[in-house]
């Protein structure tokens, strides 16, 4: 199947909040089997019915499904505000999918379904979720809000995240977390999705991620990887083009000949980002496209909690 036809079945008939919806009920209906069942009722949309109580809020369908009374759950605050922060540059679009692949087996479709799931969550827990993607420019913004209209439309920006980049576009990461930080008023949790290829020295990266934590945000890092090649570096002995796809130049070499000192420097690198988030009171947490979201969404769960 080809890219585009799989970006039109997911926005068609399968689209990106049937997809997001599947992830997370397939998740929750697994809660009970794991260490993490004492969250659930952070999903429920319904609680038992109490004699006594009005009858006005009663779900009749789930009653004729399982023969118990339940009321639906209608909460008139919003309990939490999210940002979702989406890294839009070409390094995203890596790995290069294959036709039977599906799209979020590289890192911005990762990315994209990952986003989409969260929100799933904070719709069913009616808070307010807005979006910001960014790459060598600030491509979008949207408040945090929690209508249907408003999930709607972030929902569709999402799906257009889907198509292949037409021009090469850099990462200017840390001029933009300081812009993203700047319109983020009332405290949020704050969750940034994004590969952490950036030029430039880490200290000004960090230093864009604290101001991010300015007003007492939750910062949540999700560093996506493609573990195969980025992290382990699992290529045949041949002679090797390697192509920077934000610059665009290019190196030949023989992978044997660097795969030590390529994987050293790696994990001396994520060895660090993670040291530093710690320090900063940043949540840390490196996410490979070969997984499935349980990490993604187990993380949410425990940083709401502590959000508090």
């Amino acid at each position: 199947m080809k890219i585009e036809e799989q970006k039109e079945l997911v926005s068609g008939f399968k689209h990106l909040e049937l997809l997001a919806n599947q992830v997370v009920e397939g998740f929750i209906s697994g809660m009970h089997k794991s260490p993490f069942h004492g969250f659930s009722a952070e999903f429920a949309e319904h609680k038992v019915y109490n004699s006594g109580e009005s009858t006005k809020h009663i779900d009749w369908k789930l009653f004729a499904k399982t023969d118990r009374l339940y009321t639906k759950k209608y909460e008139e605050e919003t309990n939490l505000r999210c940002h979702l922060i989406i890294d839009n540059s070409s390094s995203m679009y890596y790995p290069k999918l294959k036709n039977d692949e599906p799209f979020y087996h590289n890192k911005i479709g990762f990315s994209v379904l990952a986003s989409a799931v969260l929100m799933n969550l904070l719709k069913k827990q009616r808070d307010a979720v807005g979006l910001s993607i960014y790459s060598d420019t600030y491509e979008y913004y949207a408040p945090e809000k929690g209508s249907d209209r408003h999930h709607r439309m972030i929902l569709n920006k999402l799906e257009e995240l889907l198509e292949k980049p037409k021009v090469s576009k850099s990462t200017d990461t840390v001029t933009f977390l300081h812009q993203i930080a700047e319109k983020i008023h009332r405290r949020s949790m704050i969750v940034l999705f994004t590969d952490m290829f950036q030029i430039g020295k880490n200290d000004a990266l960090f230093n864009a991620l604290q101001h991010l934590k300015h007003n007492k945000h939750k910062v949540v890092v999700f560093h996506v990887i493609d573990k195969k090649t980025e992290i382990n570096f699992n290529f045949d002995n041949t002679p090797r083009k390697f192509i920077d796809l934000e610059t665009g130049e290019t190196i030949n070499v023989f992978a044997d000949t660097v795969k030590d000192a390529y994987e050293e420097k790696v994990n001396n690198y994520f060895k660090t980002l993670a040291m530093t988030c710690a320090q900063n009171k940043i949540k840390y947490v490196p996410v490979a496209v070969e997984e499935n979201f349980e990490k993604i969404l187990t993380t949410y769960l425990v940083e709401k909690q502590l959000f508090g």
